[in-house]
């Protein structure tokens, strides 16, 4: 049985192919029609439709002639059907305004667009219910590959039914990479938030601030876990008293730290330095502390996680965690694309560098 790979409007009864301004169209256009004009049999149509090499000229050529003419249009979910997989690679994020998720997902496009695959871009709003629902879809679409972006929580309901959920991608002939913690089976693209956070606790501490308040996400967000916990092993690496550390939790967004640091002032500034979680939590405490007339870093110094491109704009420039964001991304692609589909998952770790920039001022 030949699987037709799609339709559009097709040409009525009796009206030239090549119709001129105004004809009308009220059906679908066969692969059938495109073989019976390009002289071809219904096979050889499809497989130089379908992208194969195999039919040489000159049936290639009256075949790409007659869609063309025909104005034929393959149906990608036949095609997908017929070969197992789509052309298409899911990529879900938790919000596509937050610059550490934009400049992800362009690594994850530039691999995948160089392999003439297209991208299908989900924003899940941090919403698990939403993942899983989105990481059925690729299923049903028969995705050829799938990419998971954004921290894993501490629900673990959560993650077993997001794990067996892969596992049906996977079996159904999909493969996938996350870039988060390590958690879900796959290939994992695994940045160092712990390391990162503990470094920069370091840091911070040789240029003599000894009082800290953190501004972290939930406290179910692993990601904002591990950065603190690694931030108070590097307070305690120098001396400084681990446990003497206000934290506060919000959300994980601009935000979420705009209204910690409204709270951190309005209760005492006693901290020299805040630490915030990611980039933009820390972009939202600088608006809150310049609104509240507390000065960075003449009153208190700030500093971030991430390294997010639109720091490049922003007086005072933020000290921060740096992570390859953009290369994060094209290596998880890689991952889930060009690894043999057999081999047992990888997990690639990503080294997070301090950058001391003029938001932190040595107190020594």
């Amino acid at each position: 049985m030949t699987i037709d790979p799609g339709t559009i409007p097709s040409r009525k009864p009796g009206e030239d192919a090549e119709d001129g301004e105004g004809a009308r169209r009220d059906g679908p256009v066969l692969l059938s029609e495109v073989a019976a004009r390009a002289g071809v049999s219904l096979a050889t149509a499809s497989r130089v439709l379908s992208g194969r090499r195999s039919v040489g000229e000159p049936y290639r050529g009256r075949v790409l002639a007659a869609a063309r003419d025909l104005r034929y249009t393959p149906n990608a979910q036949a095609q997908a059907v017929a070969r197992g997989a789509s052309n298409v690679v899911g990529l879900l994020i938790h919000d596509v305004l937050d610059p550490y998720f934009s400049s992800i997902a362009s690594g994850v496009m530039r691999h995948v667009e160089e392999r003439d695959l297209v991208v299908f871009l989900a924003s899940t709003h941090s919403d698990p219910d939403r993942e899983l629902e989105y990481v059925a879809t690729m299923r049903s679409h028969r995705a050829r590959g799938l990419i998971i972006c954004g921290s894993r929580t501490t629900d673990r309901l959560h993650t077993e039914r997001l794990v067996k959920e892969l596992e049906g991608f996977r079996a159904a002939g999909g493969r996938a990479a996350v870039i988060s913690q390590n958690r879900l089976g796959t290939h994992a693209v695994v940045p160092q938030n712990r390391a990162g956070a503990r470094r920069l606790a370091r840091e911070l501490c040789r240029l003599g601030h000894r009082q800290f308040a953190v501004l972290a996400g939930p406290v179910h967000v692993l990601a904002s876990r591990d950065r603190v916990t690694g931030f108070r092993e590097g307070l305690a690496d120098e001396g400084c008293d681990p446990e003497g550390v206000t934290v506060l939790h919000g959300r994980f967004t601009r935000e979420g730290g705009e209204q910690l640091a409204s709270e951190l002032v309005a209760a005492g500034l006693r901290a020299t330095c805040v630490f915030a979680v990611n980039d933009v939590m820390a972009l939202g405490a600088l608006s809150a502390l310049r609104r509240e007339g507390v000065r960075v870093p003449d009153d208190v110094s700030l500093a971030g996680f991430d390294d997010i491109t639109t720091l490049r704009d922003v007086v005072p420039a933020l000290t921060t965690v740096r992570l390859p964001l953009e290369e994060m991304g094209a290596r998880a692609a890689q991952l889930a694309l060009d690894s043999d589909p057999a081999s047992p998952p990888r997990a690639v770790k990503v080294h997070a560098d301090v950058v001391l920039r003029e938001s932190t001022r040595p107190l020594v």
